[in-house]
């Protein structure tokens, strides 16, 4: 029998938490240093001294030998370095173990290092990570050993932000403010902050390590760059929501008991569509603690695959011809004494500052239509947007027939009169009880949809840090809310004026809405005709960091100085270059070495086949047309192959940037797919027992 296990008790045992502070900080510090974490005061060093000596008794009671400054640069994974406790031997060759609370505050990795976009030179290598006291430090076991992970934020000497935390931190702190503003236009005094929620959800793959290991596109780049269909795929639909295979349950059950005992709120997992696909889904917390518990999620799910026999795949497209992996990201506003700004109520058409708010974001997003597409960019995002297994890459908003008709009400007459009810649900069996029925549907092709009290940005990929798209939204949405008081607070006739905004943003931005059929191609022309931008793929979405309503948008909220954002502009055109050379090279690399062999040793037998046949005066037919096709695909491969390693030495020769990024997406990118086309054919008519890799077959259903 498998022990008991009594979640409420292990949650939280490895975190730092308001528990474990409260019951080991003196309650002078422990009230100061509440202030800091609630209020934004500054810290005082001399809190930050006790609070270290406090932290460093703690992690070494949990067997802590090393603490880390864990934080998350532009790489798309987060880094760490290690420090022991020690101190120098004394006289008598005994050591101490100490921490200070200038160690907790500050540390100093390389900064050069990381990815800078020119921010900083080569021999300029200081940087600085800054405790960050509102996401709670933790205790990682590892092979390691137990570490202290502080998290913090990461900037350069000069005070760029060279990381995903510290613009995030500064859009919350923008949304706080003009949240609060339009909260006390409505008369509400004793709300005193307000913190973007967000609640996401992580898809991964899971496959068999052994096969894993004989697969050099999956080691190299994350996902396959050959590979035939199987018999069977999704299309039974038979995987999703389907009962757990025991390897796969054992696994979820450890990686739910690694995620409990630090803290993070795993939730929900099921199978997903695909074969070896799967989900799991955290409850919702703050932005910023729910960005890095999503870290912690992806790095323990990598790491107890390992400890199974597995890997598990994050890449956003790791199988063509079955769905993609993305990340919902779940987003909504909530003061500090429970109140959810995106909470419509029973009667929505009554609460007039929920239809502000809604129309308010409405704005946001049409106006940032482009802002939001580039936060989802990424290199394997490019498979999954528009591909009918993901939203388009046209941002929409979907609001459901009850907001719709709230919002045309407002638009056509200037007044919203009643809200549509939900009723009940009618199985037509009497022993089922009677359901009561939400008065709007969902809309999973919609990347921007209204769920009952939140707003779910389904775009991101599944690898993607979820910080990008909160920052996006926390700041296009504090820059609606400012606009909005600006032109209440001078109002002579609030009621009056907050009706005639109310209607102004719903028909100015009615566009932004659609509830339909987001994969038809009726959309892509309908967005057409109501102007909305259809950005196709990272190449094309990266300038909308730096045009001048960005510069002015983020500026404005000290969210990011124009040098940041043309830095990240830089760092994503090089980025996306790496990736598909990486992609192309390991293309490169497994055609030469081990595809064109094997076919070639195929062939071989073939052609021994046909003249023992034909010597023994049978019909060899059958092997001579085997042949003939293989051959032609073989050529077809070589010259593919020889035609992507020339558009490949062309691109390493262009100059970093815009030109190189494009000229990978257009030419290098063409002609992987070229190549890749026969080289699936053959896998097809090759001997599996000479072909060089484990199929789609092999990896999807032998987990």
């Amino acid at each position: 029998m498998s022990e008991k296990i009594y979640v409420a008790e292990i949650f939280g045992e490895d975190v730092f938490n308001d528990k474990v502070m409260q019951e080991r900080l003196p309650k002078k510090v422990y009230k100061e240093l509440r202030k800091t974490i609630q209020e934004g005061k500054e810290l005082d060093p001399m809190i930050a001294e006790v609070v270290a000596g406090a932290m460093k008794e703690w992690a070494i009671e949990k067997g802590a030998t090393h603490y880390t400054h864990w934080f998350q640069p532009l790489t798309g994974v987060t880094a760490e370095k290690h420090d022991s406790f020690l101190t120098s031997p004394k006289p008598d060759g005994t050591v101490l173990m100490e921490f200070s609370g200038k160690e907790l505050i500050k540390g100093e990795p390389d900064a050069s290092s990381f990815p800078s976009g020119g921010l900083r030179s080569t021999f300029e290598a200081r940087g600085y990570t800054a405790w960050d006291c509102t996401s709670p430090a933790f205790v990682r076991h590892d092979a390691a050993g137990a570490i202290l992970c502080i998290p913090t934020a990461f900037c350069s000497y000069t005070g760029e932000a060279l990381d995903q935390k510290t613009p995030l931190l500064r859009s919350m702190e923008a949304i706080n403010t003009q949240a609060l503003r339009l909260l006390r236009l409505f008369g509400n005094t004793t709300s005193k902050k307000v913190t973007p929620s967000v609640g996401p959800e992580q898809e991964y793959f899971l496959v068999d390590e052994k096969k894993f290991l004989q697969r050099k596109d999956l080691i190299f780049t994350g996902r396959t760059l050959f590979g035939a269909m199987p018999p069977k795929g999704q299309e039974l639909d038979d995987h999703y929501f389907g009962t757990i295979r025991q390897r796969i349950a054992s696994f979820m059950k450890d990686v739910n008991l690694e995620l409990w005992k630090l803290g993070v709120t795993a939730k929900t997992q099921h199978n997903e569509v695909a074969p070896a696909q799967h989900e799991l889904a955290t409850i919702y917390t703050e932005a910023n603690i729910a960005v890095d518990h999503n870290q912690i999620v992806m790095q323990t799910l990598k790491r107890v695959a390992c400890q199974h026999g597995m890997k598990c795949l994050l890449h956003e497209k790791p199988f063509a011809g079955v769905n993609g992996s993305g990340k919902h990201n779940n987003w909504s506003i909530i003061t500090d004494d429970g109140i959810n700004l995106l909470d419509p109520g029973k009667t929505p058409h009554e609460n007039v500052q929920f239809l502000l708010v809604l129309t308010c974001i409405l704005k946001a997003v049409d106006v940032h239509a482009d802002l939001l597409r580039e936060s989802a960019a990424d290199p394997g995002n490019d498979h999954r947007l528009g591909a009918n297994e993901a939203p388009p890459a046209i941002i929409s908003v979907f609001l459901g027939e009850q907001l719709e008709d709230v919002v045309t009400q407002l638009i056509s007459t200037g007044m919203a009169t009643h809200s549509l009810k939900g009723g009940a649900l009618e199985t037509g069996v009497k022993t089922l009880p009677n359901l009561a029925k939400d008065a709007t549907d969902r809309n999973r092709t919609s990347p921007f949809a209204f769920t009952g009290n939140k707003f779910e940005f389904r775009m991101v990929g599944s690898r993607d840090s979820v910080a990008a798209p909160n920052i996006v939204l926390n700041t296009i949405v504090a820059e609606a809310f400012c606009e909005a008081c600006d032109i209440l607070e001078k109002a002579e006739n609030f009621d009056e004026a907050v009706h005639d905004l109310i209607k102004q943003y719903a028909s100015e931005h009615h566009r932004i809405v659609f509830n339909g059929n987001g994969y038809s191609e009726e959309w892509v022309e309908e967005a057409e005709r109501r102007g909305l931008p259809n950005i196709r793929s990272m190449v094309d979405a990266i300038p909308a960091l730096a045009t001048d309503k960005a510069i002015k948008l983020f500026g404005k909220f000290g969210v990011f100085t124009q040098a940041e954002l043309e830095s990240r502009v830089e760092i994503k055109y090089e980025s996306y270059a790496k990736v598909i050379n990486i992609e192309a090279r390991s293309m490169i690399d497994i055609a030469s070495k081990q595809i064109i062999p094997a076919v070639m040793k195929y062939t071989r037998s073939l052609a021994d086949t046909v003249n023992t046949v034909t010597a023994a005066g049978a019909d060899a037919s059958v092997q001579l047309d085997l042949l003939k096709e293989t051959s032609g695909l073989l050529a077809q491969t070589k010259a593919a192959l020889s035609h992507l390693i020339q558009v490949t030495e062309e691109a390493g020769k262009l100059e970093a940037g815009q030109a190189q990024a494009g000229y990978f997406h257009d030419k290098v990118m063409t002609a992987m797919e070229a190549l890749r086309t026969p080289v699936d054919e053959l896998e097809m008519i090759v001997d599996k027992e000479m072909w060089p890799m484990p199929s789609y077959g092999d990896l999807l259903f032998e987990v």
